[in-house]
């Protein structure tokens, strides 16, 4: 029986757990299991090895080790930048593109009576800075907008609107999710008061992630209990997952500097320019538009982009039809409705989202796969189905 080979094209959603970071994991799964609160020698030895992970993410985020705040992952990190900060009588500035994770945050204080301003983007899914200038308010309390968006990749002007909270003496978080180990990520350049990354994004274990919080600002916790991460986030720190956090924060930061992000945009290029090339009615959503290097956002006209996904998994390939969090939802991509795209556009697109583990072959195989997936599909499908007027 031959066993089908399988091509993961959906790094946005999560990446696989690098060989490294396992390694480096594994005596903290094991015989290395002390409480790093504890001042015995075990507990001290994980102490150490937890802060040694501090110093690895502070180098490559370029901030203190004291501001390193870790936590469970993406959502928590983002939670806790916004529900930390936010009080009754302030005023929020977020986008309409952003991560379920912040926009929910946003929506749920806007229900509990907190003002929210949720900013618009342009049709190539860009944050104007001059609408965030435009929105601020004596009560505008925090700026949140991320550095590239989930869905489309497009890198937003974070440096720009940093400087805009700066005059206007406002706190900035940015979600960086997608962005940290894709792209530099300069806490000195850009400005933000935190920043938010998740590990299962940059090849650590699902389970974790970071808050950075500039020195002297003022965070109320979400939980409470101990006095874990100098009593920014209650709970026994996650050793083994913290190590391998620190390890992959290593590897990211040896890998941007030795280029190998522009190999990836490369495959990244190669794979979207011959889809384009060989399949009908299809373009990028986003074109033309600074993009982290691993993802193309493309849609397939004449097509529902869900049964394309199905297609392809029958095929061996993993791809999403937009953020993993919202799969299954009935509704179209918000990010590709905020962008103007009509609902069927929307519905007839997918994401395409390298690893740093993907090779050419896996370029060439896909390439096989996709257009007589799509001309399959084409043929089953109702007449104008997915189609733009």
């Amino acid at each position: 029986m031959t066993v089908m080979r399988r091509i993961y094209m959906d790094a946005n959603a999560t990446t696989p757990l690098l060989p490294e970071v396992l390694e480096a994991m594994r005596p903290w799964l094991l015989e290395n299991f002390g409480n790093a609160s504890s001042i015995h020698q075990p507990g001290q030895q994980a102490r150490a090895a937890v802060e040694r992970a501090r110093t690895s993410v502070a180098r490559l985020l370029n901030c203190r080790e004291s501001e390193v705040v870790f936590t469970s992952g993406g959502t928590e990190s983002d939670n806790l930048a916004i529900f930390g900060l936010i009080q009754s009588g302030d005023h929020v500035i977020t986008s309409s593109i952003e991560h379920h994770a912040v926009l929910h945050a946003a929506e749920r204080l806007r229900d509990r009576g907190i003002e929210v301003t949720f900013l618009p983007v342009s049709s190539d899914c860009r944050v104007d800075p001059d609408e965030v200038r435009r929105a601020l308010r004596s009560n505008t309390k925090l700026i949140s907008v991320m550095m590239a968006n989930n869905e489309t990749g497009i890198i937003q002007p974070i440096e720009e609107i940093g400087k805009i909270a700066q005059e206007a003496d406002i706190w900035f978080h940015t979600d960086a999710v997608q962005a940290v180990s894709k792209i530099p990520v300069d806490i000195q350049a850009i400005g933000c008061d935190l920043l938010s990354l998740s590990g299962h994004k940059i090849h650590a274990p699902q389970g974790t992630g970071v808050l950075y919080v500039r020195r002297g600002t003022k965070l109320e916790p979400l939980f409470f209990g101990g006095t874990h991460e100098r009593q920014r986030r209650a709970g026994t720190e996650n050793v083994a997952g913290i190590v391998g956090l620190g390890k992959a924060a290593e590897i990211a930061a040896q890998s941007l500097a030795e280029g190998k992000v522009v190999q990836l945009a490369a495959l990244r290029d190669r794979f979207e320019a011959e889809v384009l090339a060989c399949v009908e009615g299809t373009g990028v959503n986003g074109a033309g538009q600074p993009r982290v290097p691993n993802t193309t956002n493309l849609y397939f006209n004449n097509l529902e982009g869900e049964a394309l996904v199905i297609a392809l998994d029958l095929k061996g390939i993993a791809v999403s039809g937009g953020s993993a969090c919202a799969s299954g939802a009935a509704e179209p991509s918000h990010v590709l409705t905020a962008m103007g795209l009509p609902p069927e556009r929307a519905r007839a697109s997918l994401r395409f989202s390298l690893t740093k583990l993907n090779t050419q072959q896996d370029i060439d195989d896909a390439l096989q796969i996709i257009p007589q997936a799509v001309s399959r599909l084409r043929e089953l499908a109702p007449v104008n189905a997915g189609t733009l007027g």
